[in-house]
């Protein structure tokens, strides 16, 4: 009968070992990298009365009966579940996630925590703030961390080189003038009678017509008759009479009028006399309008020939020829009309005006144009003007060959841009890229230095060219090293520009639109002090120094074991390693088991407090149920007492 006391008791102590387990997780919650723990039940031995039998012969087989003494706690079992991340700020606040463990050392034992609330001390050693412990590194040695060394600089050994040069060429280009009209050869306009003299004319009358020249005013011709007739050569003789003319007889006896001016604009009309005593009528000419005609010059073509000459020119002529060369220098010369002098064709002249010319070529084009083009690329300043002296039987118009100028001399395209460039001390030099387009089309890196600083000693990086759709191409021809000396240093220094690569877009470009070249990045820094620490996925401590570099300064360990619920709770969040939780395996963050670390955030405790209540409610139940037994015994015993 007291058996069922004894069980009930069972019953109450192990409900009462939860209920201990439960508020130990409870008053837990709110702890870093806190693991909850549940606690196992199982039942204890079981009383026999009678034991199982088989089947024999007529009579079935009986199973054993058995009354349970009781239930124990077998053991509890730690939840390793993740916990939630919650950020600090802290740099050495940091958590796990994943199944490993941050491990430290006090004295000569080995613990293991998932709370990474660490710190420095003044030794710069990583420690467990909660314990004072070292934090250990993937090698298992403490972490001492130099946060007051400078990092030295580097020098500048290499530059990455990045955007457009326009496709467009605006420079280099040389100065050209080119005449306003194009030179060309010219013809007269012209008139034939159709009548052939002598012409009929009753004696002592006077018989008129009018001329008019490229559009002046008319002229009027008259002849009058002495014998009752006169002959073509008196009417031709009173035709040349005329401004702007010249008249003739033809071997057929008719009158010929021809304009003195030569090419389209050269005009001719007769408009008819007296009525009565017409003279075109009695000659027998148009009075339609006629114009003279040209073609395109060659060499070979008169200067008299030149629409626009008013009046041949004769032997001894003097046509002036003044100017200014590309550098500035005047020019001032006088071609003499002639076979004698310096000739008579349009080649004879262009030949005679660019040999005054030093610094620039003058020629005809293909347009008939006069043209006169700088030899060299850049601003010039070239100016031709072409005039008849004073004296000079011929005339020319020759305002209508005025020069003006129709390209302006631009220098090369430029695109600029500069760098830091970092010397073997840590000084930080000013280098200018001018990137100049070439006359073949390829471009060229001019490197410079302020003076004041030093002197680039290797020649421009040359040859850059570009396919049609503006990727670059033979850049491995091109040598893209740069020597500079700087001031103070012992030696030069040379550093690599990469521009990219053949048919590719990642350096430099030719495309349409504007120029602009930047240095992606260069490899030099200057020296720099520590400015902030922070902590990467795989347990790396980085230190972020004032010239924008960055170096690992330590490491902190993570170590996973093959059954991390065999560990010992050793207190303090800190776990030793048991002989069945397999030795501690120290490795980086990031590599297999041992999760990745989370800088400036620490792991909260998993312990799900909704959880933990309803079973405090089951452990409260159990514990009620197991004392009702106790009660009901103990009123059973009383019964038996007051039997007696």
């Amino acid at each position: 009968m007291a058996s069922s006391l004894y069980t009930a008791l069972s019953g109450l102590q192990a409900n009462q070992t939860w209920i201990d387990v439960i508020g130990n997780n409870l008053a837990n919650s709110n702890t870093a990298g806190f693991k909850g723990s549940q606690a196992v039940f199982s039942d204890q031995f079981a009383r026999t009365l009678s034991y199982a039998s088989g089947p024999n012969g007529g009579r079935g087989g009986r199973n054993p009966a058995q009354v349970g003494q009781g239930v124990r706690v077998a053991g509890t079992s730690r939840s390793f579940s993740q916990g939630g991340i919650t950020n600090t700020g802290r740099v050495f606040d940091v958590a796990l996630q994943g199944n490993g463990f941050f491990a430290v050392r006090n004295g000569a034992q080995n613990f293991y925590t998932r709370a990474g609330t660490f710190g420095l001390d003044a030794a710069n050693n990583l420690i467990d703030q909660r314990t004072g412990s070292f934090v250990l590194d993937p090698s298992g040695s403490p972490i001492q961390l130099d946060t007051t060394s400078m990092l030295a600089p580097q020098a500048t050994s290499s530059a990455e080189i990045a955007g457009n040069l326009p496709k467009v060429v605006t420079g280099p280009l040389p100065e050209v003038l080119s005449s306003a009209d194009a030179l060309a050869q010219g013809f007269a306009a012209s008139l034939t009678s159709s009548g052939s003299g002598p012409f009929t004319i009753p004696a002592g009358e006077t018989w008129t017509m009018r001329v008019t020249v490229d559009g002046s005013a008319p002229q009027t011709v008259s002849v009058t008759s002495v014998t009752g007739s006169v002959t073509a050569a008196e009417v031709a003789t009173a035709i040349d009479a005329l401004d702007g003319v010249s008249a003739s007889v033809n071997g057929s006896g008719q009158v010929m009028i021809t304009s003195d001016g030569v090419g389209e604009d050269a005009t001719l009309k007769v408009t008819s006399g007296t009525t009565g005593r017409d003279l075109a009528s009695l000659i027998g000419i148009s009075t339609s309008l006629v114009t003279g005609s040209e073609t395109a010059a060659n060499g070979t073509t008169s200067l008299n020939d030149l629409p626009g000459n008013t009046s041949d020119y004769v032997d001894g002529d003097s046509i002036a020829i003044s100017g200014v060369d590309a550098d500035g220098t005047p020019i001032n010369a006088t071609f003499t009309y002639g076979a004698a002098g310096d000739g008579t064709t349009i080649a004879d002249l262009v030949a005679f005006i660019d040999a005054q010319f030093a610094g620039a070529t003058v020629e005809m084009n293909s347009a008939g144009q006069l043209v006169v083009t700088a030899d060299t690329a850049g601003e010039a300043q070239l100016q031709l003007s072409i005039s008849d002296e004073a004296g000079t039987v011929g005339a020319t118009d020759w305002t209508r060959y005025a020069m003006t100028v129709t390209t302006e001399g631009t220098g090369s395209d430029v695109v600029t841009t500069s760098m830091e460039v970092f010397d073997p001390s840590g000084v930080a030099h000013t280098m200018t890229l001018s990137f100049e387009r070439q006359a073949d089309g390829s471009w060229s890196i001019l490197p410079s230095v302020d003076d004041s600083e030093g002197s680039v000693v290797s020649a421009p990086i040359t040859g850059i060219f570009f396919n049609d759709n503006g990727s670059p191409t033979g850049l491995g021809g091109v040598n893209p090293e740069v020597t500079v000396y700087f001031n103070g240093q012992s030696s030069p220094q040379t550093l690599t520009l990469a521009l990219g690569a053949d048919g590719e877009f990642s350096g430099l470009t030719q495309f349409g639109g504007d120029g602009e070249v930047l240095v992606q990045e260069q490899n030099g820094y200057g020296a720099g002090e520590l400015a902030s620490m922070s902590v990467d996925g795989d347990g790396s401590i980085i230190g972020l120094y004032t010239n924008g570099q960055s170096q690992t300064l330590g490491a902190i360990g993570i170590a996973t074991f093959s059954n991390p619920e065999g560990l010992t709770q050793y207190g303090d969040n800190l776990f030793t390693q048991s002989t069945n939780s397999g030795n501690a395996v120290l490795s980086s963050g990031n590599l297999g088991a041992a999760g990745s670390v989370v800088g400036g955030a620490l792991e909260n405790s998993n312990i799900d407090t909704a959880e933990q209540f309803v079973n405090l409610i089951e452990a409260q139940r159990g514990f009620q149920a197991n004392s009702r037994v106790i009660t009901v015994q103990n009123e059973v015993m009383r019964d038996m007492v007051n039997i007696v």
